[in-house]
């Protein structure tokens, strides 16, 4: 037996005043209860109890070991019971690690939402474009662009990869809008760039596929400077859905050559939601993946 059933078993006892007593509490025989109160005694090297046919006393040495075991078994089920609480509240640091872009553009506009909703959570977000070593750098969620060809990770789709072409509204009253692909070869196209991309956009439509060689006089790694280049007028870009859906609604950029599909790279960028296969989901990284599920989805 082990010791916190020992503890609890003499603890009882002493409660219940008898050992016929505790025994009929736990629907077993007395002999079975004596012999685990006389084990416990034996690996103590004392005796606890003294016993007659008519009663039972504590010893000495009995007495004190009644007051620490019910002082221990006390905070055990108080440890349990904040435990049991843990797991299943929504509260408790929780670490993210997010894409830049996604979250400067859509994720962190809207977090005062998730902690309003979620206010015994404490957020710790880290923003970078690298694929980090989520249990190394202890992180419950991650947002990572493109497919993740790790099994020991488990990856949720928060948006297709899909892409559109825009510009401001004052670009286009000065350079006019693009009406097909290969307009684009007369307008000021501003380069993302980065592994697997290049300055040649492919579009698509039915069957129909146009590559267009495009130029420009920006070309950046950040999605950032990228969106606040074609916000001011200087370009027309290629940027996911999700990063400029709220500009187009907002009437700051203009959305063209939306019947065709267009990517500057054949590498999926379709972003996903990530976390610890080893670890599942805890109620508070359940809700902001959830969250994250949501606001994307509003997006489109």
């Amino acid at each position: 037996m082990d010791d916190l059933s020992s503890l609890r078993i003499f603890v009882q006892v002493v409660d219940d005043g008898s050992l016929s007593a505790t025994a009929r509490r736990a629907h077993t025989a007395v002999s079975s209860i004596a012999r685990q109160v006389k084990a416990l005694e034996d690996s103590l090297g004392t005796r606890l109890l003294n016993k007659t046919t008519r009663r039972q006393s504590l010893t000495e040495a009995g007495r004190v070991f009644y007051e620490r075991a019910k002082i221990i078994l006390d905070e055990f089920d108080r440890a349990k019971r904040d435990v049991s609480s843990f797991q299943n509240a929504v509260k408790g640091v929780l670490r993210v690690y997010l894409r830049t872009s996604a979250a400067t553009a859509v994720i962190v506009p809207a977090l005062p939402d998730f902690l309003e909703h979620n206010p015994q959570v404490t957020l710790d977000v880290t923003l970078g474009d690298e694929r980090i070593d989520l249990i190394a750098q202890r992180m419950d969620v991650a947002v990572f662009l493109g497919h993740l060809d790790d099994s020991s990770m488990v990856a949720r789709r928060l948006s297709p990869s899909r892409r559109v072409v825009c510009g401001s509204p004052a670009y286009f009253k000065r350079h006019g809008m693009p009406r097909k692909p290969t307009d684009l070869s007369k307008h000021n196209c501003l380069i993302y760039k980065a592994d697997r991309y290049s300055e040649l956009w492919r579009f698509s439509k039915g069957t129909e596929k146009i590559n267009v060689p495009v130029t420009g006089n920006l070309h950046t790694s950040s999605a950032a400077t990228l969106m606040a280049a074609a916000l001011s007028g200087l370009g027309v870009m290629v940027v996911q859905k999700w990063m400029a859906a709220a500009a187009i609604k907002e009437g700051k950029l203009v959305s063209v050559l939306s019947d065709y599909d267009v990517s500057p790279t054949d590498y999926d960028t379709a972003l996903y939601a990530v976390y610890p296969h080893s670890r599942g989901l805890s109620p508070k990284s359940r809700a902001f993946v959830d969250f994250l599920v949501a606001l994307f989805k509003k997006q489109g």
